[in-house]
């Protein structure tokens, strides 16, 4: 271990907790403890979704894919980009109002709400599916910031996984959603400015575009071909025999529909402090994820020639740059970014998740008049249980890029056609909703465990949007016309002033 690198992350983790500490001073109830008050300004609630949203496969899975199949890993880039764009244009605005018109601080919490659902069937199955998914999301982040100490330190597996754990529960577990919020602000640019030196950096020493271009085509050409699809056999860069898969593209490319359906990106949206906020907030939130996907697919290109040999672990490109490149201390600083990048992302699962066992099981199940102390410590205690369940499911190992893709398609394909339906569609039941989140959910899980469709090689979010979708729109139909109350809210809701929206919440 290098003395630098390890005096610079320890001053990275002390200032990370030191935000923790200062939130938990500004974290009273359970509002501010799950959307901080609804008080973000667009910066913040921009910077804090896409961190969270990007999480260590920024760095480790993304750079890993393209360093291993040249140019056609950018189609999940451009997917990415565009869905970014889309949510924040389209549910963002809307997701914004509704939810202060009905008065919901979850994912689930909206859901019944905005269906008048007195039974607790959808808010209950909701919950499960956050918990569920966000497990094996959680997870992927541990084993990243597993890969990273063991890379950079040589510290042991299962020593990485509980410190890593350790920090990242701390400051969620002290300042809540805020805390969250604020860390993902200052990660955020910390992961930006990362991806844009190291790649940078060797690009000079290259003689630019060209000189990259010229290097990596005597690897292999086709590497520069986004339509050709390569891999490595043998240590060398080989062409795959089907030059261009229509199957696989798609399934790249559909990686932009999950982002309608995830709850850690999605409360953002409700917590921005007004809806005036959200255009500026789409701009940076595209300008960064643009920028950061581009940063990320040339860590993976000029990776391709600093090595001789490829590497046996691909999602290590970033970590083996920085170290073979750049003295202790910048190091230091650039190993902390893919740290940043994994807690950006765990803090906000953990949250959300904590959020669902708190208000959506604990205070509707069991302690119906809990107090908003009582919730808080429950929320709290949750964090740190789910953690444990992450850390247990993260000690078998595992690729981050697998794990995040098989989370980002459940809640892609569990919630997406959902929210968008739900804000967009006034004819939408509550029937039509839970047939959505069980067709979607059960898709994506017997699609990635019965041979014969994932021998199709289809993303599973693909068939899971697609029939959650069919499945809301059939079941609503048939299902009976929804109230007044709900049709007038829906109109209220997508197209409120301030002025109606006080009248609103005085009559209530």
């Amino acid at each position: 271990m290098n003395t630098a690198t390890i005096i610079t992350f320890i001053v990275y983790l002390i200032g990370m907790l030191g935000i923790g500490l200062w939130t938990y001073r500004k974290t009273n109830t359970i509002s501010d403890y799950f959307l901080g008050g609804r008080s973000l300004n667009s910066w913040v609630a921009a910077m804090s979704a896409q961190a969270s949203d990007m999480s260590g496969w920024l760095l480790l899975g993304l750079p890993g894919a393209i360093y291993v199949s040249g140019l056609n890993g950018m189609w999940i880039a451009i997917g990415l980009a565009v869905g970014t764009y889309l949510n924040w244009q389209f549910v963002a605005k809307r997701l914004r109002k509704y939810t202060e018109v009905v008065n919901s601080i979850t994912i689930p919490d909206y859901f019944e709400n905005r269906f008048k659902d007195s039974t607790k069937t959808l808010r209950v199955i909701s919950a499960v599916t956050i918990i569920v998914f966000f497990l094996f999301y959680a997870s992927s982040g541990m084993v990243a910031g597993a890969v990273l100490f063991e890379q950079a330190f040589g510290i042991d597996y299962d020593l990485a996984l509980f410190i890593g754990a350790i920090v990242i529960v701390s400051y969620t577990f002290l300042g809540g959603f805020l805390a969250v919020s604020l860390t993902d602000f200052v990660q955020g640019i910390l992961m930006l400015c990362a991806l844009i030196f190291v790649p940078a950096l060797i690009l000079v020493s290259l003689g630019g575009l060209t000189g990259l271009w010229n290097s990596i085509g005597q690897v292999n050409v086709d590497l520069l071909d986004i339509m050709k699809s390569v891999g490595i056999e043998d240590s060398t860069w080989i062409t795959n025999a089907t030059s261009f898969s229509m199957v696989g593209t798609i399934s790249l490319l559909a990686w932009g529909l999950g982002y309608f359906g995830q709850p850690h990106i999605l409360t953002r949206f409700m917590s921005i402090r007004s809806v005036a906020e959200i255009p500026k907030a789409r701009l940076i939130a595209v300008i960064w994820v643009v920028l950061s996907l581009i940063g990320a697919g040339f860590v993976g290109l000029v990776a391709i020639t600093q090595f001789n040999v490829p590497l046996e672990n691909p999602e290590s490109v970033f970590i083996l740059l920085v170290q073979t490149l750049f003295n202790p201390w910048i190091a230091g600083i650039l190993l902390a970014a893919i740290l940043a990048a994994i807690m950006s992302t765990i803090d906000s699962q953990l949250l959300v998740s904590s959020s669902a066992v708190a208000e959506d099981f604990y205070k509707q199940i069991f302690r119906k008049n809990a107090s908003e102390k009582e919730l808080l410590w429950v929320s709290r205690g949750s964090v740190i249980f789910i953690s444990i369940l992450a850390v247990i499911l993260a000690k078998s190992g595992g690729n981050v890029l697998e794990l995040v893709s098989y989370a980002w398609a459940g809640f892609g394909a569990a919630f997406g056609p959902v929210i968008i339906l739900s804000l967009f569609w006034r004819r939408m039941t509550k029937n039509g909703a839970l047939a959505g989140i069980l067709s979607g959910a059960l898709t994506v899980i017997l699609w990635g465990n019965i041979n014969v469709l994932n021998s199709i090689g289809l993303y599973e979010l693909v068939p899971g949007f697609i029939l959650a979708w069919i499945a809301i729109v059939i079941v609503s139909l048939i299902d009976k016309d929804p109230s007044f109350e709900i049709k007038e809210e829906f109109n209220l809701a997508v197209s409120h002033s301030s002025k109606q929206q006080q009248e609103y919440n005085k009559s209530v």
